[in-house]
């Protein structure tokens, strides 16, 4: 019954989170949390995995649809690959109760601003090419440290980054779809090596995960506006990290 219900729940979550531009990670683990798996052992690296299938899904109908900024992406994807598995190698140091605490901050940030930032247009103007790829750099090896840290892919704050640069909203969200693609799959072989794994969840959600992404992508290229996508964004991550909060202190 557990795993219908969950199966359920991700379903949902993957058609939400693929119109975002992002694996879901940052709900499917608060979902495995709640369900009663364990946060370390199932959730953070289920949560990956799914991530990972998730943005993989939407990138190939993205990558299709030729809204993915590949070139401009690769800077991100060597940086954050790279920290992705460091990060998941210091997650047995840091206790759950501060992994979570953590997990929420970073989610509030990311929303609030998000939010506030919802109805402003987008760049006319890219940044110029060399700041973009140092910056590229140096953030996506911080976002994959803290992506493998806490069991996301980084898409909740590739996502600002790619628009502080100048990047439009739905290009910003299919470039990033790609580009966690490759941190999630990183991180989640990080967490493979310290023999985290729950086979049976993996195997059903991950099915799913693909049909509800699919579908996600689709409604984003045809009938989302940007100020939606950012607007969806916003609230789903303040909501989910009071959630989280919530649990934890009270």
């Amino acid at each position: 019954m557990v795993l219908v219900s969950v199966t359920i729940v991700i379903l949902v979550l993957s058609f939400i989170f693929s119109m975002l531009g992002l694996g879901g990670a940052m709900l499917y683990i608060p979902v495995f949390h709640w369900f009663g798996f364990d946060f370390k052992s199932v959730a953070i690296p289920t949560g990956l995995l799914l991530n990972g299938i998730t943005a993989l899904s939407a990138a190939v109908f993205y990558l299709r649809a030729k809204m993915v900024d590949v070139k401009g992406s690769i800077p991100l994807i060597i940086s954050s690959f790279i920290g992705a598995p460091v990060g998941a190698f210091f997650t047995r140091m840091v206790p759950t109760q501060t992994l979570i605490l953590l997990f929420a901050v970073a989610m509030i940030f990311a929303g609030g601003r998000m939010l506030l930032t919802s109805k402003n247009p987008d760049k006319e103007k890219m940044m110029a090419l060399k700041l973009r790829i140092v910056l590229m750099s140096l953030g996506g090896f911080c976002i994959g440290f803290i992506a493998g840290l806490l069991g996301v892919g980084g898409g909740f704050l590739f996502v600002p980054m790619m628009l502080l640069m100048g990047y439009h909203t739905k290009q910003a969200a299919a470039t990033s779809a790609f580009v966690v693609i490759f941190s999630s799959f990183s991180g989640f072989a990080g967490h493979i090596a310290e023999g985290h794994f729950n086979w049976p969840l993996m195997i059903v959600t991950s099915i799913i995960v693909i049909v509800g992404s699919q579908i996600g992508a689709k409604v984003m290229k045809e009938k989302m506006k940007a100020k939606w996508i950012k607007q969806m964004f916003g609230v789903v991550l303040v909501s989910v990290a009071i959630k989280l909060l919530w649990k934890l202190y009270l």
